[in-house]
C-alpha cells in the first residue's frame, strides 16, 4: 500500500475531480482537503504511524486553495 501511495504521489499534478464539489467555487473543497489533512496528521501520530498518506490531502489542499491561506 505504501509504494501505491508513493507512484500516486510522484503522478499528481492537480487535484483530481470531486463529486461532492461540482461547482466552479472550490472554496468548501480546499476546507475538507485542509481538515482531512489535519485529521489525518493527527490519527497518524496518535497510532505512531508514518503520516505519509496524509501528504496527499496536503497536495490537494495546496493546490487548490489560494495561497494566501496555505501560508
Amino acid at each position: 500500500m505504501a509504494e501505491d501511495i508513493k507512484t500516486k504521489l510522484g503522478r499528481y499534478k492537480t487535484a483530481p475531480f470531486d463529486s461532492r464539489f461540482p461547482n466552479q467555487n472550490q472554496t468548501r473543497n480546499c476546507w475538507q482537503n485542509y481538515l482531512d489533512f489535519q485529521r489525518c496528521q493527527r490519527a497518524m501520530a496518535a497510532k505512531g504511524a508514518d503520516a505519509t498518506p496524509c501528504q496527499w490531502y496536503f497536495r490537494v489542499y495546496k493546490s487548490l486553495c489560494p495561497t494566501s491561506w496555505v501560508s
